[in-house]
């Protein structure tokens, strides 16, 4: 565990934390995280001390998507040998995926190699045998939402952005948990748009379970990861095991999220969004994306 890249890892009492590290890049998620993170869950399932696990995240939001400014701003026919990974690997096989020439045939087995590990990374959080918490501040959008709705319970600032942008182009929910955490209208309803929750509105919508001001975020999740904490191990284990076997309707759904990740990256859509990322820059392609939404969420849009 101490080589890990991507976050870090830590016991304090009854608690086992996991802490996305990547402040610089908005904590995105790189090839090596979700692997990283499969491992630290399995740490705490084994440490008979830790009977809660919270998962955060370090710096300015909790986690902002996937890293994927270098990839997107690739010309679809043009990476070098210098940004390939090991040959034959799958983040290179992904890599090729991702800059695809249109005019050539895609494999969509390429993607789901890639992304299907991704989820099952994802889903040591949902799997795990103790209870996962997560907090989230400032932000939890794209595939940071994997992430955290893979966890048993959210704690999020009151003020955060939470949502799934990529449903307008280039992506959909890999673990595809929307429908299950708050219901197939209330899924539609962000899925259709790509609008984003604050923190407030997550918890009326039942995604979350408490949301707090910043200030106070820390002190409210403490007091929750301590009462969790007092619970023995194994009625914790029971607990949860019993309440996901409502959920276990979800592997088929994800399989299909899989797949449709990969699609909506080759559609004539997908490829303009990733010809303006080549042109002008990931973070500009995803403005031009996202400003004819505006920035409203549900609650507040008007028209």
């Amino acid at each position: 565990m101490d080589t890990l890249k991507t976050m870090t890892y830590e016991t304090t009492g009854r608690v086992a934390r996991i802490t996305l590290n990547r402040p610089q890049r908005g904590n995105g998620i790189t090839f090596e995280m979700p692997r990283e993170l499969a491992e630290c869950v399995e740490r705490a399932n084994l440490d008979p001390a830790a009977h809660v696990i919270l998962l955060s995240g370090n710096g300015k939001g909790f986690c902002g998507g996937y890293d994927l400014v270098s990839s997107a701003e690739r010309r679809m026919t043009d990476v070098s040998d210098d940004d390939r990974w090991p040959a034959g690997s799958p983040m290179d096989r992904q890599t090729q995926s991702q800059n695809h020439d249109p005019s050539q045939t895609w494999d969509p087995m390429i993607d789901y190699a890639m992304m299907s590990r991704n989820v099952r990374g994802f889903m040591s959080l949902f799997e795990s045998d103790k209870p996962v918490v997560c907090k989230v501040h400032g932000f939890c959008v794209a595939g940071g939402t994997d992430m955290a709705l893979c966890s048993d319970l959210l704690i999020v600032e009151d003020k955060a952005k939470i949502g799934y942008p990529p449903a307008r182009v280039w992506g959909t929910p890999t673990t595809a948990l929307w429908a299950h955490r708050m219901g197939a209208q209330q899924a539609k309803r962000l899925l259709f748009t790509g609008d984003c929750l604050s923190g407030t509105e997550a918890v009326e919508w039942n995604l979350a379970i408490e949301a707090a001001p910043a200030d106070e975020l820390d002190e409210r999740c403490e007091i929750l990861l301590e009462r969790i904490a007092r619970m023995p191990v194994n009625q914790l284990m029971m607990m949860k095991l019993l309440v996901n076997q409502t959920l276990q309707g979800v592997r088929p759904t994800q399989i299909l999220g899989t797949v449709f990740d990969g699609i909506s990256r080759h559609t004539p859509e997908g490829y303009a969004f990733q010809q303006r990322a080549a042109d002008v820059g990931f973070k500009q392609a995803v403005h031009d994306r996202d400003d004819p939404y505006g920035d409203f969420g549900p609650s507040t849009f008007k028209g």
